[in-house]
């Protein structure tokens, strides 16, 4: 998947380019790199002021050491704290969060810069494509999955009723600061979470990958240098599909390998983190996805045992009845997949696969198979 190589590796740290010509900008990979976000920033903004976004509990833990960078690199900042969760992603928010940046007083050439997780990420990004028609927006993800999918590619949203990120825009971040230290204080559940996006990296197009995640996850785990180069690799692979489909017109698609069937996990338990959380959503929907193409005859149960095998070992759900509580019906489901964003004039879309590193968009799929399939997984 490497089209573009790794630009720049130096003192343990990893730039690795987003190449959309006047657009592109870097993913600085590393530890330490939060420390000097305030240089880094000033280097791609002279001179901006900036609204920092972040939430509670991330304000508690990192907050200061950015607020320190920022000023001794005479940035002029306003910080706008919001309680941490994905029902932070709300039109409520969306609005008090513009408005504070609009009271502020920040001009189009000012930056919004979003210090948190994905869920702060989507967010802050939806307010900088949006206020004064796109202010720059600049990324310090402070998770793993942020730091390997949500901070790159340019989406951002908020979610509705209706679904998740279903109202939002491509809005891309002039610099993304992933500080890998940040990530020896994550708490595990959210840790593995965030690496089932760094698997599914491995599963949709690079079987190597993959197959190296099998021999060093626990090293990536424990935050040995394979942690970066997991970090660095997943990046490169992300930079390399948007950079040739920033908008999801066809191969970006891909990326959302796991994501039909965890979107829907995650609506139908109302968004409640206590029961799921996104990377959870994405590890049971990859198993799913794998199962379903084995229903559909595209690959053999030895590799649905590999996904299994390497999901369960890394500490991630892999079925539906890891999910506590009680969930809706299979027809509720599809009623939520059939609003999903790749759904075109009512046909349903998966992301599907032949084998390990060869997924594929696959457009048409009958709502009685899915109905079916999914009637069988809620069996307990």
């Amino acid at each position: 998947m490497a089209d573009t190589l790794v630009a720049e590796q130096a003192a343990n740290r990893t730039t690795v380019q987003v190449d959309l010509g006047s657009r592109s900008y870097p993913i600085k990979i590393g530890r330490s790199l939060l420390a000097e976000a305030g240089a880094e920033i000033a280097n791609v903004l002279p001179g901006a002021r900036l609204a920092v976004v972040t939430d509670e509990t991330v304000a508690r833990f990192h907050l200061d050491a950015l607020r320190t960078s920022l000023d001794a690199a005479s940035l002029d900042h306003t910080v706008i704290t919001v309680p941490p969760g994905e029902s932070t992603k709300c039109y409520a928010e969306f609005e008090r969060v513009c408005d504070e940046v609009l009271a502020a007083r920040l001009e189009r050439g000012d930056a919004v810069v979003a210090l948190g997780g994905g869920v702060v990420g989507d967010l802050t990004g939806y307010v900088a494509a949006s206020v004064r028609r796109g202010m720059v927006f600049v990324q310090l993800p402070t998770t793993l999955l942020a730091q390997v999918d949500s901070s790159v590619g340019g989406k951002t949203g908020i979610n509705s009723r209706h679904g998740k990120n279903l109202i939002g825009a491509f809005h891309q971040p002039a610099l993304v600061l992933a500080d890998t230290g940040i990530l020896d204080t994550l708490p595990m559940r959210d840790f593995r979470a965030g690496y089932a996006e760094v698997v599914k990296y491995g599963l949709l197009g690079d079987a190597a990958f993959f197959a190296w995640l099998e021999d060093n996850w626990q090293a990536i785990f424990s935050g040995g240098p394979e942690r970066e180069e997991a970090v660095a690799r997943s990046c490169q692979a992300k930079a390399d599909v948007v950079a040739a489909d920033e908008l999801e017109s066809g191969r970006r698609a891909l990326l959302n390998l796991g994501h039909t069937f965890g979107h829907a996990l995650e609506a139908a338990v109302s968004y409640e983190t206590s029961r799921l959380v996104h990377g959870e959503g994405v590890s049971i929907g990859m198993m799913l996805a794998h199962e379903f193409s084995e229903r559909l005859g595209l690959i053999g149960p030895e590799t649905v045992e590999r996904v299994h095998k390497h999901l369960s070992d890394a500490g991630l759900p892999v079925k539906i009845q890891d999910i506590p509580g009680q969930l809706p019906p299979a027809e509720t489901f599809l009623d939520i997949i059939a609003q999903d964003k790749k759904v075109t004039r009512g046909a349903l879309t998966f992301i599907l696969t032949r084998g390990i590193g060869e997924a594929f968009v696959e457009k048409g799929v009958e709502p009685a198979l899915v109905t079916d399939f999914l009637k069988e997984k809620l069996v307990p």
